[in-house]
């Protein structure tokens, strides 16, 4: 067995945590995001997180675990919606928000993981994502200063994984997860299916293992569907043969 792979989140993230550190927490909206080793987070006594995640969870869900139990001090993030305790405590001054346009946030954590300090992007310019931040003339047009994300720790979810850390994500859930991989001092992969080294085709590896520090197989996945929206077949089916 290779010494990346760890039974649990829980031993995976042991002795890791401290007060103030800066955690990556990969997902979008509810989809990929690294359940198990949330949950464990919110078991450990740690606080005053700066977590960098593209949102907070849901209400009673994901990260929103971290934010009812008080160990978040500071998100940076691309969205505050569907969670009314996060829209609270922002709002009352508790809770610290650095607001990014939802590109810029990954391209900040892109450049983290590819050692590129700061990078200029028209987003932005001229509003309040701006304020604070230099900004340069090229070409004519404006372009604002963004600093690349680094963090102490990354917890990353994924469809597949061998013992080496190579890593096959699925559909929309590979979302930031791909990114953060390469941008923390340690990073820790749950995925669904572990298996041996060769039982992955190269070709479909989305990251090496190089990028990853510790592994495990993660259980009880709820992957929750934020809103669904259907119609009648028959309706469907109508619409389809008038196209036609």
């Amino acid at each position: 067995m290779s010494n990346k792979v760890y039974p649990d989140a829980a031993s995976a993230l042991d002795g890791e945590l401290f007060d103030g550190m800066t955690i990556m927490s990969g997902g979008f909206g509810l989809c990929g995001n690294p359940e198990n080793s949330i949950a464990a987070i919110a078991q450990l006594p740690v606080k005053g997180l700066t977590v960098i995640s593209n949102n907070c969870g849901a209400d009673n869900f994901g990260l929103w675990t971290l934010l009812h139990n008080g160990q978040i001090a500071k998100m940076i993030s691309s969205y505050v919606g569907e969670n009314k305790l996060f829209e609270q405590l922002y709002l009352s001054g508790k809770l610290q928000l650095e607001l990014n346009p939802q590109g810029t946030l990954a391209e900040r954590i892109r450049a983290g993981g590819a050692g590129i300090p700061a990078f200029f992007t028209r987003t932005g310019v001229g509003t309040v994502v701006a304020e604070g931040k230099p900004v340069q003339q090229f070409d004519g047009e404006l372009y604002v200063m963004e600093r690349g994300l680094r963090a102490d720790l990354a917890i990353v979810k994924a469809w597949k994984g061998d013992t080496s850390g190579n890593l096959v994500f699925r559909k929309t859930a590979r979302n930031f997860n791909s990114v953060m991989v390469t941008a923390a001092k340690l990073t820790v992969v749950e995925v669904e299916q572990l298996v041996q080294p060769g039982e992955i085709d190269p070709d479909a590896v989305h990251t090496p293992g190089i990028y990853v520090d510790r592994i495990f197989q993660g259980s009880a996945y709820e992957k929750r569907i934020e809103r669904m929206t259907t119609r009648p077949r028959q309706a469907a089916a109508q619409a389809g043969g008038k196209s036609a």
